[in-house]
């Protein structure tokens, strides 16, 4: 079975992987909505279950964000940028001033800047960042796995 000169080539040059910022922000908003989903009442999850998860899926959307903002940086590089912003978002809780803790307050900035500071949410945070970058590698290598298959 002969490889084609252009699977060849493919083969010898290291392939540039750029994201397709599209569609990270398309995934982004999957995940925002998955996020609200289990941190709502409506499916039933446990406390526990329903704030690690919700905080794992605010990670992992931080993720694609990134992704989508750097689309030729590698996985490593945005899985780090995204795991460094979430903790510092949450180190940002211990700080309180007035005008912070007001925008805290109302509901899409406590969603965005959370309000009270945890250790185990940064757990959370490895999680969705970790699962982020083994789906892009996995859909990496399931790419370039179709672009070196001879064609039919």
């Amino acid at each position: 079975m002969a490889v084609s000169t252009e699977a060849a080539e493919r083969m010898r040059s290291p392939a540039i992987r750029l994201r397709s910022p599209l569609r990270q922000f398309a995934a982004a908003l999957i995940v925002i909505c998955l996020g609200l989903l289990v941190r709502s009442h409506r499916i039933g999850l446990p406390p526990f279950w329903a704030k690690y998860s919700g905080d794992a899926l605010w990670a992992l959307m931080v993720f694609l964000l990134f992704g989508a903002l750097l689309p030729r940086k590698s996985t490593l590089v945005v899985a780090s940028i995204a795991f460094l912003y979430s903790c510092a978002t949450e180190f940002s809780q211990l700080y309180h001033a007035s005008w912070i803790d007001a925008l805290r307050r109302i509901p899409i900035g406590r969603l965005v800047l959370g309000d009270t500071f945890s250790w185990p949410d940064m757990a959370a945070y490895l999680v969705g960042v970790v699962v982020g970058a083994i789906g892009e590698a996995i859909a990496n290598r399931v790419t370039r796995s179709k672009q070196m298959s001879p064609p039919d």
